[in-house]
């Protein structure tokens, strides 16, 4: 369970898309306060999450070869093929001239945003595709000892691990923040497909093939 959540986690905190989105929050007006409530969003969405699928189980996991334990990997399986086809579809789409697409009409008043909105817009952004994977993965825990509770712990942390690092950058060293989201920011535009590509097919293979041997051991 540990490392697959790990590679889920990193997945979830580099997914570039919410990431391009926290970066234009951070540099607005009153920006640390405002990406505060994003990571605060973020953070809650993540343990709520983990959370409710905890309890849905009971804290106790399907055993192995049952009815509910096939459906978990099942449904890992089915969000690996899912990732994959992300994948593809954005391979398909890096190799087409792309036209400049207007940014959303919230970034327009990014400077006049409250802090609630930034609160909720963390959870709208957030890759739930990723978030599903991490799920199907708890259903298999059984929090018995505290490692376990460390480990899922350390899961929202880690998916979080992102926006903690350049909150506290922009919030302690502000100056030297906002140059450095600027230019990771450009990077990041510029790196989206590249990176969508690979970390989806990356893990989409990874949750198939461990999946589809748990499955067939």
């Amino acid at each position: 369970m540990t490392l697959d959540l790990v590679l889920i986690a990193v997945a979830i905190a580099f997914d570039p898309i919410p990431l391009t989105t926290f970066m234009v929050v951070l540099p607005a007006r009153r920006g640390v306060r405002k990406g505060a409530a994003f990571v605060t969003g973020w953070l809650v969405s993540l343990a709520i999450v983990v959370t409710a699928t905890v309890l849905v189980t009971g804290n106790r996991p399907p055993r192995p070869h049952t009815s509910p334990a096939t459906a978990a990997l099942a449904v890992r399986i089915a969000i690996g093929v899912v990732l994959i086809a992300i994948a593809i579809r954005w391979w398909r789409r890096t190799r087409r001239p792309q036209e400049p697409k207007k940014p959303p009409k919230w970034q327009e008043h990014v400077d006049n945003m409250s802090g609630w909105f930034a609160l909720s817009l963390a959870p709208v952004v957030q890759p739930w595709v990723l978030i599903g994977a991490g799920a199907a993965t708890v259903v298999t825990a059984k929090l018995s000892t505290w490692a376990s509770d460390l480990t899922l712990a350390a899961f929202c942390v880690l998916a979080s691990a992102s926006y903690l690092a350049l909150e506290s950058y922009a919030g302690f060293r502000p100056a030297r923040g906002q140059a450095f989201l600027a230019r990771f920011r450009t990077w990041t535009d510029a790196h989206t497909g590249q990176i969508i590509i690979a970390g989806s097919l990356l893990l989409g293979c990874w949750l198939i093939a461990k999946s589809s041997y748990l499955l067939l051991t």
